[in-house]
């Protein structure tokens, strides 16, 4: 209940009664059992992220400074570093620009099969990486539906980088698309009307209006989609032809590694992917927040 307090000049100030939240008294939960919930959220977190990624970390150190610092650095690590970072930058480019667009498509416009593509948008989740791998070396093989005609005018795309690029983007376009889909529902369409009123062409509209509000959303889908693409292996291996020094990536280097039982360099190996992997997560956090306390979103 609200009281009326007379101050001494006789003007009247009401006082609202303070929540529980303000008071600091009387704060429940929502959800029963928190304590119960937040255990059971630890112990999945160590058990199932923390032990794995701390068992590599130990493993890989078994090495040494000096060995461990062989093995990352070797002529054959570095090539399979820079055939991985090459591709995934390049299929992430691709599906920021297309993977944007087919959002935008998506959300903006009405036609016939629109449903059947954003549900396809969705298969490479359900597929399993080895078969499009399979399917996607099948259609660009040199007897292949495309491979035969693109080898025609001197392109080839299975057993080089550009296959491998290939199945890093058709694995990791769902992850922009569906991020940004979304926001792009929940964009206000009053604010783009308003700025036309004002004499804003759709361009401007687009770079000053509609872009800032994505741009943490898009951050997130490009950075999840390039995490994707350093750690895909099933999709990759089938189209790159594994050649060292020229299409062999870093996860199929580890895995080498693997089946000679040496298990502390692929595990020196799989900690670099690790920490770049961190590193980017970290630094698209970071660029987030500058987004939002900047205010690039209006």
């Amino acid at each position: 209940m609200t009281a009326v307090e007379m101050s001494g000049s006789g003007i009247g100030a009401v006082s609202r009664p303070r929540s529980r939240r303000q008071s600091g008294k009387g704060q429940g939960r929502v959800v029963p059992g928190f304590r119960l919930s937040l255990g059971v959220t630890l112990l999945y977190a160590a058990l199932i992220i923390c032990l794995p990624l701390a068992t590599l970390i130990l493993v890989g150190a078994r090495l040494g400074p000096a060995d461990y610092w062989a093995v990352i650095s070797s002529p054959r690590a570095i090539a399979s570093y820079r055939v991985t970072l090459g591709a995934a930058a390049l299929a992430t480019l691709f599906n920021t620009i297309y993977g944007f667009a087919l959002a935008w498509v998506l959300v903006r416009h009405d036609f016939p099969g629109r449903r059947l593509l954003d549900a396809i948008v969705d298969l490479p989740f359900a597929l399993p990486t080895a078969v499009a791998g399979i399917a996607l070396t099948a259609i660009f093989a040199r007897n292949g539906w495309f491979g035969e005609p693109l080898g025609l005018l001197g392109i080839k795309v299975a057993y080089t980088q550009i296959g491998i690029a290939l199945a890093m983007a058709f694995t990791s376009l769902p992850f922009i698309v569906r991020t940004l889909q979304p926001v792009m529902e929940e964009l206000d369409g009053e604010i783009e009307e308003a700025a036309r009123t004002l004499g804003a062409g759709n361009v401007t509209i687009f770079f000053r209006v509609v872009l800032p509000i994505l741009v943490p959303a898009l951050l997130a889908g490009v950075s999840l989609a390039f995490a994707r693409c350093l750690g895909e292996f099933g999709a990759v291996i089938f189209i790159a032809g594994n050649q060292p020094y020229q299409t062999e990536i870093t996860a199929l280097l580890a895995f080498i590694r693997i089946e000679e039982y040496d298990y502390s360099a692929a595990a020196a190996i799989a900690t670099v992917m690790l920490g770049t992997a961190f590193i980017l997560l970290v630094v698209t956090n970071a660029l987030q927040a500058y987004a939002r306390r900047h205010e690039l979103t209006p």
